[in-house]
């Protein structure tokens, strides 16, 4: 059973590792576990925005705005 990937959590987890690479205080072994952990969450965070884009896709062409309208004609 998978549990559904929070963007919100992933995204700042990545900021953590994010800032413990930057600070230099890593080993290389440490270093390189982090970066896959990185990585790792990367590719869940950009799968999670093109479900959501995907999803705004399909909702706005229900809805018939995928033309370029001025806000004051919606």
């Amino acid at each position: 059973m998978s549990s559904k990937f929070d963007f919100n959590k992933g995204l700042s987890e990545l900021e953590e590792i994010i800032g413990k690479m930057e600070s230099g205080d890593l080993s290389l072994e440490e270093s390189l576990k982090c970066f896959e952990e990185g990585i790792k969450l990367h590719r869940q965070c950009h799968s999670a925005l093109s479900s959501a884009e995907q999803r705004i896709s399909v909702l706005s062409e229900e809805d018939n705005y995928t033309e370029d309208k001025p806000l004051d004609d919606i």
